[in-house]
């Protein structure tokens, strides 16, 4: 699974399985953000709209249970 990192001038900073990768904004979509998962795809990279929101209710669902101290 590849995720955006974050941006660092004009380039997208890329988790990957082997680490990280910097990509040309442009050759994101536009409407690309920090934590969207990416697919590769024959024109280049497209976001994966259904991976990024379970990720996110992934991830929020992990900060409520340590914020609540395993108890939600």
């Amino acid at each position: 699974m590849d995720i955006i990192d974050r941006f660092e001038g004009e380039f997208a900073v890329i988790e990957t399985e082997d680490g990280t990768q910097n990509i040309p904004r442009t050759q994101l979509p536009e409407d690309a953000a920090e934590g969207d998962v990416l697919r590769r795809t024959e024109d280049g990279w497209d976001t994966d709209a259904e991976a990024t929101r379970q990720r996110r209710e992934r991830l929020a669902a992990r900060r409520r249970r340590m914020l609540c101290g395993g108890n939600k």
